[in-house]
């Protein structure tokens, strides 16, 4: 599903998401643009980010399809 429309989903904007995982609103930008590579983010990262987005599966995270 990809981290866009895991946050769009869940009603976060990117400062909200940020602040709720404890992590850079910068990095979210450039995840969501694809300036930054999310499946090169680091495990504790990557489960902060999901959490945050109630997201159990982190395929789901790393999964940037458009559906």
């Amino acid at each position: 599903m990809g981290l866009r429309n895991l946050r769009k989903r869940a009603g976060f904007t990117q400062r909200e998401l940020a602040k709720r995982a404890d992590y850079p609103h910068s990095n979210i930008a450039k995840l969501e643009t694809g300036a930054m590579d999310i499946s090169q983010m680091s495990l504790g990262n990557a489960i902060r980010l999901a959490d945050a987005l109630g997201v159990v599966d982190l395929r789901q995270l790393l999964d940037d399809s458009k559906d």
